[in-house]
């Protein structure tokens, strides 16, 4: 077998077993991996609760990571968001999928519960449970440094120990598995760590075809505008973002009150750069290297922390916004659901928080005590408890990413659309509504969006399935990808298939989802966006999006997807006919 190894590993940490499996070739070539395949193994269990026991927690690469395919080197993690419900996935990269890929493994699927706190211990061929007693406890960077030598390693912090809704799981380069929580299923089970060491090489069917599809990813790489030009992912990271966002007037701010921060430059790409010096970072392998770091090697901010921990709280320090991020991966949270509930509840008490204040919150947060107890709940389960629920600026309990969806409808249905709750990678309408040039007129508009947004999140799935990077298809396109897929694995992938397959994973987790009670009532945007407007300025004017028009494009929306009305599947047998 070419590029895929067609091995599982499952872990019951019930009984201590650990044992490898055979994964069905058509599974394979019918779901990639990643994303989709993690989807695919939820398949018998996705009913369970997410904090249940036996409800898997699936890590899964795909059949590019272990080559030199640019920015494949990254997995997926699966299960189900003790914040949302949902079914949920997250993407990271760093080192942890290239060595778990040499272990000869596609996927890790961890169930059970351990008495005691443990580790997973992977390591080439070999696979065991170890005491984690001593780890438990501790921050990300101790944990990391006490397993120094035992490989890549992904591990909870206190909030994950702790049942904080918004965990993260951590990897030792600073990148995470972010959002949904599932930092708190893996601590939920006992499961401190798992640490990866395989240098096992993969296969590739073609060489001299994966070659020349390669230079041409690279060639479309150096041709972007976005990722090597004139915006400067590559130079600056993601906040290069923060200086068009103002310009857009779409940065949220002050919990989504307003929509321009006028003192957004004191951390935009540059500022960060010049303050603490940032050198480049990334992914194993990947040309793009759009992580920054400063030279001691610690992670900076990417722009939904900068955004949210700034404009959306009214702070302006760039020091703090930096502070709390490195708290947040110290204590293993989300950056962006930690800083929307601290936004949400700075508006409930008529104050937002003070600079001084939001290192306590953040612990208050992780070791649930004090104020922390409710805010560890997330945005809306704390507005709810104080009766405001019209504060948690959320799409299905997960708090809302820094792009203002009054200033640009496409996300405004993406947003809600969105199969994990509110987030703005399903679809990643960015290119077509915010980064083109000139400025799109089309922005405020929702003609045509239902189609766009239907044919982003197929091939987004795709993309997560594979697994590569979003900013990689700022350049490329499924047509060069398929070309390297094609290559590795020796089976031809052009972009409509992978567009299919991407099909099937979507409306697989959505069908999940509508199994579990989710419906129209739930693809819906915070009432504030409908009846409150944007910060106009500039010659921009940003009103309240127009309820009917946006209904109307749902509706527009399930029609294409072949939904019923309220949302949910006019063939409940959809299940049982896919692979």
């Amino acid at each position: 077998m070419y590029g895929w190894t067609g091995k599982i590993l499952r872990v019951d940490l019930t009984t201590g077993q650990c044992h490898r499996e055979q994964i069905p070739v058509d599974l394979l070539h019918a779901y990639l991996g990643g994303r989709g395949l993690g989807v695919r193994l939820m398949r018998d269990r996705f009913r369970l609760d997410p904090m249940d026991p036996e409800m898997p927690l699936i890590f899964a690469v795909g059949p590019l990571c272990g080559t030199s395919s640019p920015t494949a080197a990254r997995m997926a993690c699966v299960s189900r968001s003790p914040l949302t419900g949902t079914i949920y996935d997250c993407s990271a990269g760093g080192r942890f999928a290239w060595r778990m890929k040499g272990c000869g493994l596609d996927a890790i699927f961890i169930t059970g519960k351990s008495k005691e706190p443990v580790y997973l211990s992977v390591y080439g061929d070999l696979a065991s449970l170890c005491p984690a007693g001593e780890l438990w406890g501790k921050g990300i960077k101790e944990t990391v440094l006490l397993l120094q030598g035992k490989g890549s390693v992904a591990a909870v912090g206190p909030a994950g120990e702790n049942g904080v809704l918004f965990a993260n799981i951590m990897m030792g380069e600073g990148n995470s598995i972010g959002r949904g929580g599932l930092g708190a299923v893996m601590g939920g089970k006992g499961l401190k760590a798992i640490t990866v060491n395989g240098t096992a090489p993969v296969a590739i069917s073609a060489p001299e075809r994966f070659n020349e599809a390669r230079n041409d990813v690279m060639r479309l790489f150096r041709a972007s505008p976005v990722i090597f030009g004139e915006l400067g992912i590559a130079e600056y990271g993601t906040p290069a973002l923060v200086d068009l966002m103002a310009q857009r007037r779409m940065a949220p701010t002050n919990n989504f009150q307003s929509t321009y921060f006028a003192d957004s430059g004191n951390y935009s790409g540059p500022a960060i750069r010049k303050e603490f010096h940032a050198k480049k970072d990334g992914c194993y392998g990947c040309p793009i290297q759009c992580k920054k770091s400063t030279p001691d090697h610690e992670p900076l901010p990417e722009y939904e922390t900068v955004n949210h921990f700034g404009a959306l709280n009214g702070i302006s320090d760039l020091h703090s916004i930096v502070r709390a991020n490195s708290l947040c991966n110290e204590l293993g949270m989300d950056t962006i659901s930690a800083a929307a509930t601290l936004s949400a509840f700075g508006e409930e008490r008529g104050r937002f928080p003070a600079v001084e204040e939001v290192p306590g919150l953040l612990y208050d947060i992780a070791f649930r005590r004090a104020e922390g107890l409710l805010l560890s709940l997330g945005s809306r389960k704390f507005a709810e408890q104080r009766h405001r629920p019209e504060l948690s600026m959320t799409v299905k309990s997960l708090e809302l990413p820094a792009y203002d969806p009054r200033g640009a409808y496409g996300m405004a249905l993406a947003y809600a659309t969105s199969n994990r709750g509110g987030c703005h990678l399903r679809a990643y309408p960015i290119s077509h509504e915010i980064l083109r040039k000139p400025v799109p007129t089309d922005r405020f508009s929702f003609s045509g969006k239902a189609r766009i947004i239907k044919i982003a999140e197929d091939v987004n799935a795709a993309v997560d399935s594979l697994v590569a990077c979003k900013f990689a298809f700022f350049g490329a396109t499924l047509e060069e990808y398929g070309e390297l897929l094609s290559a590795v694995t020796g089976v031809e992938y052009g972009p409509e298939v992978l567009k299919t397959i991407g099909e099937r994973i979507y409306l697989t987790e959505r069908f999940y989802n509508c199994e579990n009670g989710f419906s129209l009532a739930d693809d819906q945007l915070p009432g504030r966006f409908f009846t409150e407007p944007g910060t106009s300025g500039d010659g921009i004017d940003v009103p309240p999006i127009d309820r009917e028009r946006f209904e109307e494009e749902l509706q527009k929306y399930y029609r294409i997807r072949g939904l019923n009305e309220d949302g949910t599947f006019a063939d409940p047998s959809f299940l049982e006919r896919q692979p």
